[in-house]
């Protein structure tokens, strides 16, 4: 199905763009180090800096998590029930208790970025870096995240390969 495709597309794509930002925000405090230990002269930036694109790193894996089955999972139940009971589990469990939160991470993220971006919020850091880039980026986060939800519901439902046994 090409809706399957195009989400799964969209998540693996952004895991492995965002993926080169743990290269940058290390190099960034290999840089802090060397400068604070090394000529005693440490940055003023570095710290909330990299607090942020970790912080913007990790939020927006989720939905490429997801789509390779790395969330963490309770197969203690479900391991010992036939295939088809098993997807109806998996597809209750989506629908009772992930949608919902995916809701609810959409929406309370949203507004999360737009009271940030509003109040035009700064760190408390030496230098003040704007926090809504990674608010918004939240809120984009909890958008992938809650399609890839639909992406593997449609899997379920139409007996498609789990996505996490895709190389």
């Amino acid at each position: 199905m090409s809706l399957i495709r195009l989400i799964d597309g969209i998540n693996e794509v952004v895991g492995k763009a965002v993926s080169f930002i743990a290269v940058i925000f290390a190099g960034m405090i290999i840089y802090d180090v060397i400068m604070r230990y090394g000529f005693n002269a440490p940055t003023t930036w570095a710290f909330d800096l990299t607090k942020m694109l970790y912080g913007f790193y990790f939020v927006m894996l989720g939905g490429y998590a997801l789509r390779h089955g790395a969330h963490v999972r309770v197969d203690l139940v479900t391991d010992n029930l036939a295939p088809m009971a098993r997807r109806i589990i998996e597809i209750l469990g989506y629908l009772i208790f992930f949608f919902p939160f995916a809701w609810v991470f959409v929406t309370k993220s949203w507004e999360f970025a737009m009271r940030s971006y509003a109040q035009g919020e700064t760190t408390y850091g030496a230098v003040q870096l704007p926090v809504y880039p990674v608010k918004i980026a939240m809120a984009v986060a909890a958008c992938l995240l809650a399609l890839q939800g639909i992406s593997e519901v449609l899997k379920l439902i139409l007996k498609k390969p789990e996505s996490h046994h895709v190389g």
